[in-house]
């Protein structure tokens, strides 16, 4: 007898994503020359992970009653008060209406904004490319996914598409909370411009009478191309106070240290009484799932934020690495446009889409080949940061097959 409940009966026993790159992994042990577009972590061009060394010595560095030491449950006070101060360095205006608590990564942020901002049974909203795992959220925790087409004929954001979604999602469950993944989309590369933020937030301010929250899902903020990755914060101040404003932040690709598990839930509410029943409602959520985060990767990382010449260092690492994807992203772009392979338009991040009728045949094609990518719904996922770009040209051409 299976004791398990019925609706945990039939669960896939393996991640997709992480099936494949255990598979492309093995070939690669064995000798084969393997090239691996699946996980999504940055990759030196000789196959080892990118690190930040500033980081790994900090981390060294914090004390063992550190580490040993619960943290308090929303978080450690310095961890969030840094969290937010960088976060908005250009926008005090939301930060003088934030809250934050301290989550196990990004992916503990976009829990607790299902869990707190949604009914059981009620759905997020989300362009129609996204990161596998929500939907895989949303079903472990009673709540759906649906989307909208995220692209128009000519490549842009398709507002109009989220204006006509949202307002179907409103009429049939009274309020909403939208994903975006932005700088930097994955699964797609995609970076909204600043007037396609100003249009989505145009949208959601027409549809504020009911309540609907806005989540930014920042984990790749930093690897976006050129300028200040902040900008777009400009144009979400018309939505204080009228809709709800969330940010997942992730230290995971900002330091490199994936497994560290360090994030924050961010909301900005400027009514002081509602911040404090949000702030109240977060922090009984962490109680009530994961307790307490890890509090040496707590302290460690509030030293990364706060201490200048650390800062200095991290961020000039980074940006080595940022330049190090960079190649391979314009490696990409001069290879694929000649194949006329179909996919957004992309300037950097750890991501891009390919679109293809029939992804799943088309990825096993390529596996035969040795090169591995992520099948989708009607596309290719290619996790560029983890191609080395000598590898780029043969990548490009299996997906040209």
């Amino acid at each position: 007898m299976l004791r398990l409940i019925p609706a945990r009966q039939a669960r896939p026993d393996k991640d997709v994503i992480f099936a494949l790159n255990a598979e492309a992994t093995k070939r690669r042990q064995a000798g084969e020359a393997v090239v691996n577009a699946t996980i999504g972590s940055l990759m030196n061009d000789d196959g080892t992970l990118a690190v930040l060394e500033t980081v790994t010595r900090v981390l060294r560095d914090v004390p063992p009653s550190e580490w040993a030491a619960y943290a308090p449950i929303p978080g450690t006070p310095g961890f969030l008060e840094a969290v937010l101060a960088d976060t908005f360095s250009a926008q005090p205006a939301l930060k003088a209406a934030a809250t934050a608590v301290a989550t196990p990564g990004g992916t503990g942020a976009l829990r607790h904004a299902l869990m707190n901002y949604l009914e059981p049974g009620q759905a997020l909203l989300t362009p129609s490319f996204y990161w596998g795992p929500y939907a895989t959220l949303a079903d472990e925790h009673e709540r759906k996914v649906e989307t909208f087409s995220m692209f128009t004929a000519a490549g842009a954001l398709d507002v109009a598409a989220l204006d006509a979604a949202l307002e179907k999602q409103l009429a049939r469950q009274g309020r909403a909370l939208v994903w975006l993944n932005d700088p930097c989309n994955n699964p797609t590369g995609y970076s909204m411009t600043a007037l396609e933020w100003r249009q989505v937030a145009q949208v959601l301010l027409r549809h504020a009478e009911k309540p609907v929250t806005l989540l930014v899902d920042m984990a790749y903020w930093l690897y976006a191309a050129g300028g200040e990755p902040r900008a777009f914060q400009a144009e979400l101040l018309p939505l204080l106070g009228k809709v709800g404003l969330l940010f997942a932040w992730s230290g995971s690709k900002s330091y490199t240290h994936y497994g560290l598990r360090v994030g924050a839930l961010i909301a900005a509410e400027p009514d002081e009484k509602q911040r404090q029943a949000t702030a109240a409602a977060l922090a009984f959520a962490c109680r009530g799932t994961w307790s307490n985060c890890v509090r040496g990767g707590l302290v460690g990382v509030t030293k990364l934020l706060t201490d200048a010449g650390l800062k200095a260092a991290c961020d000039a690492e980074r940006a080595k690495l940022k330049q190090l994807l960079m190649r391979r992203v314009q490696a990409f772009n001069a290879a694929a446009h000649p194949k006329g392979l179909g996919y957004p338009r992309y300037e950097g991040g750890f991501f891009v889409t390919v679109f293809h009728p029939d992804a799943e045949a088309q990825a096993q094609r390529m596996r035969e080949r040795g090169v591995y990518v992520v099948p989708q719904k009607g596309a290719l996922r290619v996790a560029l940061c983890s191609v080395a770009e000598a590898d780029v040209p043969r990548l490009v051409d299996a997906l040209a097959l």
